[in-house]
């Protein structure tokens, strides 16, 4: 499981494969100088509920990855990602879509 730590507060426990995606959106969007909003589910043992968070170019980020190696991007949840967080409601979890589903679109 990675981690993301926001402002050294926040914490966001996901796959390794999630946050890869996360942190390539995150980072686009930064690059791009684009603050914006990040929302999350608190975990039950935080209380549950959820979490908004706002990101900008002096917010501390730290991700944190049990793998070693590199994932591999799926473009169409990137497209997904990246949408959520243009949007007024701001990035949000979004399940990886289903290659097919995907295949089939394209």
């Amino acid at each position: 499981m990675g981690r993301l730590v926001y402002d050294g507060t926040a914490r966001l426990t996901v796959d390794d494969r999630e946050l890869a995606h996360l942190q390539q959106v995150i980072s686009d969007k930064l690059r791009r100088g684009e603050p914006f909003t990040f929302t999350w589910p608190n975990r039950l043992d935080e209380g549950g509920g959820r979490l908004t968070v706002w990101i900008n170019a002096n917010t501390s980020l730290i991700f944190t990855f049990d793998s070693r190696g590199p994932h591999r991007l799926n473009p169409a949840w990137l497209q997904l990602l990246n949408e959520a967080a243009h949007s007024p409601g701001g990035l949000q979890l979004i399940p990886e879509p289903d290659p097919e589903e995907t295949s089939e679109d394209s």
